[in-house]
């Protein structure tokens, strides 16, 4: 189950950082050895076996056509009868259809959730995947937007966005804000509401999510939610000086060496990563309600409750959950980490308390 959380000033340790619900202690989510490594939480047992089974690539040595050639296996993989194991099954109440989204000088694919049983004027929910910005595609989030898309109810587009190395950073940035006002135009063609508009990323998804939620006026976006699940929200050095960092150095997901590779592999070397990294923003006054879900096994752990900090300074209405057994990417794999059942199930409350009052004052 997870713990509701209240970050206090940004704390230099993470478990001195939180008031505990539930009966919980900050001892009882003290660090653990696991594996002879320090961790904050048990690793989940079907995530040890899988883990234990695949082969890591060297990520500080790999190249850039190496990294096309493993997100090519990858995804692979992940549609296959193995990987559909440990990702889910779409909701059986949602259809899914794909279509090309034509944008200045580019064209995106963006993978499309629409209840079986139909309607008009439903919210629009705009996600993006994780996958560092070299990796990842709409696909490996069908479990959870599907279920969204028939249970809120909504229209849920998620957004094929360029990745790296083929596409540096910035250009991911960009297509999440063309992608975003491109599908507002279109969103009677989906029988969607333009002016009630959700945002929802996963990992580096989640950076989208944040910026496309910092820039909605700019942008004229009516913004009503923004979800942000294991969230990375620093793209700058200070990524490897958390706690966390180092407490969940042994997680089987989002290892440090995979985070180095992909600072090395998506920003170029002159790029200043203060420009994508919402912690890194002075003001973040007027955003949409926030719901950051942070994973107690994830190396990028302390960003979700120093976000939520900056937030809440700011005057933003934010709902912080920690989830002590999920490890980075546990709502792609539902299959492998219980805690995700309980985190959709929060997802789909707090995007139907934002959405569904048509009369609702859209926020920024």
């Amino acid at each position: 189950m997870p713990d509701r959380i209240f970050p206090k000033a940004h704390p230099r340790s993470q478990l001195s950082g939180y008031r505990y619900a539930a009966g919980k202690t900050a001892a009882d989510e003290a660090p653990r050895r696991a594996g002879g490594h320090i961790m904050r939480g048990k690793v989940p047992l079907r995530v040890r076996i899988l883990d234990a089974l695949s082969t890591e690539p060297d990520w500080d040595s790999i190249t850039p056509d190496q990294i096309i050639e493993l997100r090519e296996a990858q995804n692979r993989k992940r549609v296959s009868a193995i990987g559909r194991l440990a990702t889910g099954k779409p909701d059986r109440g949602a259809r899914i259809t794909t279509h090309a989204l034509d944008l200045p000088g580019r064209r995106l694919d963006v993978r499309v959730y629409q209840p079986e049983r139909g309607g008009s004027e439903l919210p629009l929910i705009v996600a993006f995947h994780g996958g560092g910005f070299i990796g990842g595609a709409p696909d490996q989030d069908d479990w959870l937007l599907s279920h969204l898309a028939a249970h809120c109810p909504a229209v849920v587009a998620s957004v094929d966005y360029r990745l790296a190395p083929e596409h540096p950073v910035p250009a991911q940035v960009q297509d999440a804000s063309d992608a975003v006002l491109r599908l507002v135009e279109l969103a009677p063609v989906w029988e969607a509401d333009p002016t009630r508009i959700a945002l929802l990323g996963a990992s580096a998804g989640a950076t989208l999510a944040a910026l496309t939620a910092i820039g909605a006026d700019e942008l004229g976006l009516p913004v009503r939610s923004q979800v942000l699940i294991n969230p990375q929200l620093d793209w700058t050095g200070r990524v490897f000086e958390y706690p966390s960092f180092t407490e969940n150095a042994a997680a089987p997901t989002a290892t440090p060496a995979n985070c180095r590779a992909v600072q090395r592999i998506a920003l170029p070397e002159s790029f200043d990563a203060r420009a994508i990294s919402p912690l890194q923003f002075g003001n973040l006054a007027g955003l949409a309600p926030a719901l950051i879900q942070a994973a107690g096994l994830d190396p990028l752990e302390d960003q979700a409750p120093a976000y939520a900090d900056r937030l809440r300074q700011a005057g933003v209405e934010v709902t912080l959950t920690r989830y002590p057994e999920a490890v980075h990417a546990f709502l792609s794999m539902p299959g492998l980490v219980p805690a995700a059942r309980p985190a959709r199930a929060e997802i789909l409350a707090h995007l139907r308390s934002h959405l569904l009052e048509r009369s609702g004052t859209p926020t920024r």
